[in-house]
């Protein structure tokens, strides 16, 4: 099963699937057995049966699907991780030695609006997805104020994932809240993505990676400055340059 945190009830029903007893496994593993595979090819977000089946020793090949364009195939790395990396302590060395990509660096006194340039990464081009949230009434039930340019990347794309990957909590989930942290994202690899919430002033919170192995990142940036980063630079410890030939914003009620 998977951790504590997908206990919320948010997520009980879309992570209950994991658990290797599920009755409707039957179906999927018959399908495997009819053929005797010994590979199974599972499309982006849908079944959630690898992780069981990869129990049983079928080696999963997953593709990560969106509106725009289809991810480059990955092979799982048994037993819990989607998209397989090297550690996130070996790469956050190797990534503050080496420094970021030119398009990501900034002068000192360069004032930059991230949320415009994580619009030109995604090529997002339609309108608010959601501009009328109501966010006196969110932090008021939070009792804290939140980072303007998390709110603005809720009202700009809305309820979705970019790159089919990161999903954009559309409010902060509390369930590390006694460990001084908030929950803003979170990736199939059951990274979270996290504000340390100290202070009086939500715009100065420290992103926070809390990965799918407990141990905790901190990085001295915002939210939106955070994604534009792993977007586009490939030495970042949490890349998603290194997966993606070109980045996009999967809403998930586009179309409807």
């Amino acid at each position: 099963m998977t951790g504590e945190i997908f206990g919320h009830p948010r997520l009980a029903e879309i992570y209950h699937p994991l658990d290797s007893n599920r009755s409707d496994l039957d179906r999927h593993i018959g399908v495997v057995q009819e053929f005797n595979a010994r590979r199974v090819l599972d499309f982006g977000r849908g079944t959630q049966a690898r992780y069981p089946l990869q129990e049983r020793g079928w080696a999963i090949t997953r593709v990560s699907c969106g509106f725009r364009t289809v991810g480059r195939v990955r092979t799982n790395s048994p037993l819990r991780t989607p998209v397989p990396r090297e550690s996130p302590s070996v790469l956050a060395r190797e990534w503050h030695g080496h420094g970021t990509v030119p398009w990501a660096t900034v002068a000192p006194d360069e004032d930059v609006d991230w949320m415009e340039r994580l619009k030109r990464i995604t090529g997002w081009t339609q309108p608010a997805q959601r501009p009328d949230v109501d966010w006196a009434e969110v932090e008021s039930r939070l009792d804290t104020a939140l980072p303007s340019d998390y709110k603005r990347m809720v009202e700009t794309f809305g309820e979705g994932a970019f790159d089919a990957y990161l999903d954009l909590n559309q409010e902060p989930w509390t369930d590390l809240r006694e460990e001084g942290l908030l929950i803003w994202a979170g990736t199939e690899n059951e990274d979270l993505y996290c504000w340390r919430a100290d202070g009086d002033d939500p715009d100065r919170w420290p992103v926070v990676v809390r990965s799918f192995d407990g141990e905790d990142f901190p990085f001295e940036c915002q939210a939106a400055e955070f994604v534009c980063r792993i977007l586009v630079d490939p030495h970042h410890p949490f890349t998603m340059a290194r997966y993606f030939d070109a980045h996009w914003f999967m809403n998930y009620w586009e179309g409807d």
